[in-house]
């Protein structure tokens, strides 16, 4: 793996940066600083939307830019907007019916007033079906959630995506009564899922957002070739930012189906695997 002339490096949150009790390890935080002082440009890659992401980035030390909702936003942690890319309110409309008896698991994620509480970024029917697997999720963002119902009144503007959340045997089911649905050219599927959890999210998005579209933009703004940027995830979601960098690396802890693409395999997120990687384009090579 060539690493020497790394300029830019796209990190997820979940599962990667974070350790299982969604920490950021103090031995991650020194890399990243060390990273930063050589000169290298880091790029938080989240499903989370941004404000939800800003502690995290906050930790860091230094100022960031996050691609958030995965990929519907790129927004610096000082509230700068580089790009937006919102799903159609008409489209997530006919998700929304087409889609109804699964409204229980839905979200509506909306860019509004940053850090205010309050703002109802999130919008949901109700927490009834949500509670049985994201109780934590729905604790932290309470301040920001809005109950409406029927849902659709909720979509005076476009939102940044929609969500649906549950156990994966439910997720499976819904995925595939999506994959017959007559507007798929307009939309983006993305999946995050935690077997250990039981737990599948399927975010849906404007037609080509991603991380990986995402990367690229802010890549081109930048001035940096795909052999500059390296990429670190776990999930379903980080797929094709890993695949647009030029150099990719996943967790020990990421989904089988990442693991083999050949891509080099770093530490765990309970290892700090990304310090681990960071380590290595500091110039300290990975053991073994």
């Amino acid at each position: 793996m060539v690493t020497t002339s790394i300029r830019l490096l796209a990190l997820d949150i979940d599962g990667t940066l974070t350790d299982p009790n969604f920490q950021v390890p103090p031995r991650n935080i020194a890399a990243l600083r060390a990273a930063h002082e050589a000169g290298i440009e880091i790029i938080l890659a989240t499903g989370r939307r941004h404000d939800y992401a800003l502690p995290i980035a906050k930790e860091l030390g230094f100022p960031v830019w996050l691609i958030s909702s995965n990929g519907a936003l790129i927004r610096s942690s000082d509230s700068e907007t580089f790009f937006t890319d919102r799903l159609p309110a008409r489209t997530a409309r006919e998700l929304i019916q087409y889609m109804d008896e699964f409204r229980g698991h839905a979200v509506l994620t909306f860019d509004r007033a940053a850090n205010v509480a309050g703002n109802d970024s999130l919008v949901l029917e109700s927490a009834d079906e949500l509670n049985n697997t994201v109780s934590r999720w729905l604790q932290v963002n309470r301040p920001y959630i809005k109950f409406v119902s029927p849902l659709e009144d909720a979509l005076t503007e476009d939102p940044l995506q929609a969500m649906y959340c549950g156990r994966v045997a439910l997720m499976q089911r819904l995925q595939k009564r999506l994959s017959r649905a007559a507007f798929l050219d307009k939309i983006t599927v993305m999946r995050t899922q935690y077997d250990h959890r039981d737990l599948c999210i399927l975010d849906i998005l404007n037609r080509e957002c991603s991380k990986g579209h995402a990367l690229r933009r802010w890549a081109e703004k930048r001035g940096f070739c795909r052999e500059q940027i390296m990429a670190i995830g776990d999930n379903h979601n980080d797929l094709e930012m890993l695949e647009f960098a030029g150099v990719a690396v996943v967790m020990e802890n990421a989904s089988n189906e990442l693991k083999q693409n050949g891509w080099k395999v770093t530490g765990s997120n309970e290892e700090s695997g990304v310090a681990q990687a960071v380590e290595q384009i500091l110039g300290l090579a990975f053991s073994g």
